[in-house]
């Protein structure tokens, strides 16, 4: 399953990933995939880790780092382990002026690619779409009586 696609169309995929789960209300499901994803690549020697960035806003203001990943011609960041602070050099600040290429890959097509690469047995679950139950959207009539109309 994983020499199906060539390393260059996974970076996509992965980058396509990373892309939307930088604004998704739930974000995990999105991580996580990038995440093994990026794992696997590393495993197979696709990727590379370079070594360590500060991260631009860190939580709670205290100081982190994130594990600066090469694959293909993007960059990655994803946190660190602990092995991570002792075998890999700190490169000090992001370099702001870096920017991955631009390629397009829609959401859809990019979880399927890595869903696959990464021998997943079926893919995410789709949100079962709602349908209109019949007569739900015609108006009830008024049935209240009020005795103010009514001199009650």
């Amino acid at each position: 399953m994983s020499e199906q696609y060539s390393v260059e169309i996974l970076a996509q995929a992965i980058y396509a990933v990373n892309k939307h789960a930088k604004t998704a209300p739930d974000n995990r499901e999105l991580y996580s995939l990038k995440k093994r994803a990026l794992q696997k690549l590393i495993v197979e020697k696709k990727a590379k880790k370079i070594g360590l960035h500060f991260v631009d806003r860190p939580q709670y203001s205290q100081q982190q780092s994130s594990v600066l990943i090469s694959c293909a011609d993007y960059y990655f960041h994803t946190l660190p382990q602990k092995e991570d602070f002792k075998a890999l050099p700190h490169l000090g600040k992001l370099d702001a002026h870096y920017r991955n290429p631009i390629r397009h890959m829609g959401l859809k097509k990019a979880k399927e690619i890595l869903t696959l690469f990464l021998g997943d047995p079926k893919p995410p679950l789709k949100k079962p779409i709602k349908k209109p139950i019949a007569n739900q959207n015609k108006k009830k009539p008024f049935l209240h009586t009020s005795s103010y109309f009514y001199g009650h």
